[in-house]
């Protein structure tokens, strides 16, 4: 892996991974375009680039990291158990779910979801919940059984936090900031578990290029945070459900 490879890579998992539209699909593409192989380097990058999204939230919502804040933290954490338990208990099963045909039909399934959802969706006045710290343990649990299918490749955790928030009553500012927050336990768990498992391989891996890797996707995630939530102040989730059906349909006609 070359610096320009690791400063696309980084710069594709800054600007989707809290965009619901699979940070996966789009690294696999990617990687295939760029002629990167699966090796010890490429693992130990993609832990290094996750860790730094994980960054990218703590810094963009530093004011929540604190005591006076546990209540919301207690309803983040009961949102992420359903994933945790149904994705450990699986998680062999979740392996052999993926291909290039699942994720594609994923980000097209996901696509029409979105369109339906905002086809349908409460305005502003009906809404119950316009902030994150109004958030009911019930609507944290539903928005945590939402995020199972995450699980699939191809559905995107923010795509299927944000559609649950939404299905809850949510307005579609609080909807995904909860799904930033979500990320938190969510990747760090991830990326836990990840070091630990693939942690000889940074001996192997290039310092420079996991620096630049880190650094190029914390600036791009933090920047992609505050200008996502600046979209939504004017405009709906339509465009991504849109972008959702065409990069499933590319990926069906040209990497099956």
């Amino acid at each position: 892996m070359t610096i320009f490879d690791s400063i696309i890579l980084g710069v594709i998992e800054g600007f989707t991974e809290f965009l619901p539209i699979s940070s996966t699909g789009h690294l696999i593409v990617a990687s295939q375009f760029l002629g990167i192989e699966q090796t010890s380097v490429t693992k130990a990058y993609s832990v290094i680039i996750q860790f730094a999204a994980i960054f990218a939230v703590i810094f963009n919502y530093k004011d929540k990291f604190t005591i006076k804040h546990v209540n919301l933290w207690i309803k983040v954490f009961l949102a992420f158990l359903p994933l945790a338990v149904i994705g450990f208990i699986f998680s062999s099963q979740i392996k052999e779910l993926f291909s290039i045909t699942i994720v594609a039909t994923m980000f097209i399934v996901g696509g029409i979801i979105f369109l339906i959802v905002e086809k349908f969706f409460i305005h502003e006045d009906k809404q119950t919940t316009i902030d994150i710290e109004q958030v009911t343990l019930k609507q944290s649990l539903v928005i945590g059984f939402a995020q199972v299918f995450a699980l699939i490749p191809g559905t995107s955790r923010a795509g299927s936090t944000i559609i649950g928030a939404l299905l809850v009553g949510m307005s579609r500012k609080a909807s995904a900031e909860f799904s930033f927050l979500l990320a938190f336990p969510v990747m760090g768990a991830v990326t836990a578990y990840d070091l630990l498992k693939h942690y000889h391989e940074f001996s192997d891996a290039n310092l420079i290029t996991l620096a630049v890797g880190f650094v190029v996707s914390f600036i791009v995630a933090y920047i992609t945070i505050k200008l996502f939530l600046k979209f939504l102040e004017n405009f709906t989730f339509v465009a991504f459900g849109i972008y959702r059906i065409l990069f499933g349909v590319i990926l069906l006609t040209f990497f099956n």
